[in-house]
């Protein structure tokens, strides 16, 4: 077969790890978000949100704060803030109802890989987008999540981090 017939394959590096995720030695970070229908001022951000609020300081949703809506799957980059990433990705993966499905999850998902492709990053660390306040069961959001990596051509890193508190943070 020649090369113009060859097939490309992944060359995704996909792992799960327990952890923190903001502790990840990564370029860039995905962040499960509101949608920005709520003004991030009025919000207590509970989970990834609050971890990253109490750790970059505001800027970040200061950010968001002059973004638009942001439609349920996808998803927007801003600044990291006192944080050593390149940048977070905030996607809308939950609803209105503060409830995520398969179909918002995949979205936020393909949708944050695009935009870590378009800016470049080459690892990028995942928490358990819908887990959390999005109701859904780890172990689906998991499945999901692989499932959907594994249709994803991207040449770098991939961790999801399922969130387990460190030992100093006790």
């Amino acid at each position: 077969m020649g090369s113009c017939c060859q097939r490309i394959e992944n060359r995704m590096n996909l792992s799960v790890v327990e952890g923190d995720l903001l502790d990840q030695n990564v370029e860039v970070i995905v962040n499960t978000w509101n949608r920005n229908v709520i003004p991030w001022w009025l919000l207590f951000p509970q989970g990834v949100s609050g971890a990253i609020k109490r750790r970059a300081g505001l800027e970040p949703f200061r950010e968001l704060g002059r973004m638009r809506a942001i439609p349920l799957g996808e998803a927007v980059i801003t600044s990291a803030g006192r944080l050593p990433f390149k940048g977070i990705i905030h996607v809308a993966g939950i609803n209105l109802l503060w409830r995520s499905s398969e179909r918002s999850i995949r979205d936020a998902v393909r949708n944050a890989m695009a935009l870590a492709t378009k800016n470049g990053y080459r690892s990028v660390a995942f928490p358990l987008i819908g887990a959390g306040s999005g109701g859904a069961k780890a172990v689906r959001v998991l499945e999901w999540m692989q499932s959907e990596l594994a249709s994803i051509h991207f040449d770098g890193a991939v961790r999801i981090v399922q969130f387990r508190r460190s030992a100093k943070s006790n």
